[in-house]
């Protein structure tokens, strides 16, 4: 694939910070901030199709299928990051949301020369999880070229499932390599090419909508609660119980006596005191809920 960065809008030159090098401290913060505010503004009319990715994001988790993140240098780590937080934050088992990124682990803390370069690396990244049709992959890059990515995507379409690409450049190569094109286009950086800035913090408000969306979407909040919190500390053993007091307005002991029985368990503690039955009881609703309190307090 033949490089044009010049007809990139990532790779474009910020009229606005022309003089950055010798800007003040506050005037270089304060470019950035007002830079920064437009990506918000830039993501909305991409709410629909980025809701289409969550739809399909439910539809894999609940047909027992995973979501994979892939990308190279900061997509890849921001895709990787989002990947890692949803097991404790929604009680998810790490094989769920699956976060590669080129060049592997390693390349998360130093940049791994050439990784992204190789689209069989992305293809093969993607063969050793064995990939399904109920999978989804969505394929992460600022530039929307990223031969890595684009590997990876071609190859997810042969085995017949879903594929959906984030890049910050309109009728980028990500994009038609995908089934859904969410192309987030945020203008020149205020540091020219410097894609880890407004380019990456687009990336990372769009990642948090589809692993939040799409946890919600499978029974992971009762309320804006997250009742699926992992206790692996003292500060997570005292936010599940917050979580239920919240919940079901009970009181710490009750509460915690709750979570006890229900074997460190938030959701099924929280549906035991509001349909006021016992843990296996709260459990079988739960399993007939599919997980979702609301129906299974019915």
């Amino acid at each position: 694939m033949s490089l044009n960065l010049s007809a990139m809008t990532t790779e474009a030159r910020n009229s606005q910070t022309m003089d950055l090098d010798i800007m003040t401290p506050l005037q270089i913060v304060t470019a950035m901030n007002q830079a920064d505010a437009m990506v918000p503004k830039a993501i909305e009319p991409l709410l629909p199709r980025i809701a289409q990715c969550v739809s399909w994001a439910i539809e894999s988790l609940e047909a027992g299928g995973r979501v994979f993140y892939m990308g190279a240098g900061t997509s890849g780590r921001l895709g990787v990051l989002d990947a890692a937080e949803c097991p404790p934050t929604f009680g998810v088992t790490p094989d769920k949301i699956i976060g590669l990124i080129a060049g592997g682990e390693k390349a998360f803390i130093q940049a791994v020369e050439g990784a992204e370069d190789s689209r069989d690396l992305g293809k093969e990244d993607l063969q050793k999880f064995h990939l399904k049709k109920d999978d989804l992959v969505i394929g992460i890059a600022a530039s929307g070229r990223t031969p890595y990515v684009l590997g990876g995507l071609d190859y997810a379409r042969q085995t017949g499932c879903r594929t959906a690409a984030i890049s910050c450049n309109a009728g980028s190569a990500v994009g038609q390599a995908a089934d859904l094109a969410i192309e987030v286009v945020v203008g020149p950086e205020v540091l020219t090419g410097s894609t880890r800035l407004k380019a990456g913090t687009a990336q990372k408000l769009i990642l948090n909508m589809i692993s939040t969306a799409s946890m919600v979407g499978i029974g992971k909040a009762y309320q804006n609660l997250m009742v699926d919190v992992m206790q692996t500390n003292e500060k997570l053993r005292v936010r599940a119980e917050n979580i239920v007091m919240e919940a079901t307005g009970a009181e710490r002991q009750t509460a915690r006596a709750a979570i006890d029985e229900a074997q460190g368990n938030a959701k099924t503690a929280i549906t035991m005191i509001l349909a006021n039955c016992d843990a296996a009881t709260a459990t079988a609703r739960l399993e007939r809920a599919r997980g979702h309190v609301r129906e299974a307090i019915r």
